[in-house]
């Protein structure tokens, strides 16, 4: 049986924007998330599905999540070899292994967020939430989230670009949605 996210594993919460995405990570065991727009650093433990209005009747809500078994850069052409001329066939997505999906003991209602792209937070925080304003993760916890994202990426391969800590905690924002987190979220109420 699949497990839930520990307290201290980090949660990437991720748009699923159609049905068919849900039936991909559920069936071939992948989701894609579009270079251009992911976050600078990609290292959860899990993913946590954000369902958007296109799922009608379980709409605006997060009710899976999905441990991550790895990552590789892949085309949209090679994810997809049944639509070779898609407008962004050329685009990059990580295309983020899969373990199984597994339902959460109760779902997470957006409530007035309803336009989520993708932001960290934690399995304590994603198993004790209500709503998707409880996921936002504190100013104290910020430094410590990209602290560890940052030493999973330093392992994974070595980039100089990624600046050490003490940085602007404001830049931080967009691992929760406190302070600047508005910028990444939207309230369609």
């Amino acid at each position: 049986m699949a497990e839930l996210p520990a307290p201290n594993d980090l949660v990437l919460v991720a748009l699923l924007p159609e049905p068919r995405d849900l039936e991909i990570a559920r069936v071939l065991g992948w989701y894609r998330i579009p270079l251009r727009s992911s976050p600078k650093i990609v290292a959860p433990d899990y993913l946590a599905f954000y369902q958007p209005a296109s799922f009608r009747e379980h709409k605006w809500r997060i009710e899976l999540v999905a441990p991550v078994k790895g990552h590789e850069l892949a085309t949209r052409r090679e994810l997809f070899k049944e639509e070779p001329d898609h407008p962004r066939a050329l685009d990059e997505y990580f295309k983020m292994q899969l373990g199984t999906l597994q339902e959460l003991p109760r779902p997470i209602a957006a409530a007035n967020w309803k336009r989520i792209t993708f932001f960290y937070t934690t399995g304590e925080l994603l198993l004790a939430a209500d709503s998707i304003a409880d996921l936002g993760v504190s100013d104290e916890e910020r430094p410590i989230i990209y602290r560890a994202l940052r030493e999973r990426a330093v392992a994974q391969q070595p980039d100089p670009s990624l600046p050490e800590l003490p940085l602007n905690l404001d830049l931080l924002a967009l691992f929760g949605m406190h302070g600047s987190g508005a910028a990444y979220f939207a309230d369609l109420d």
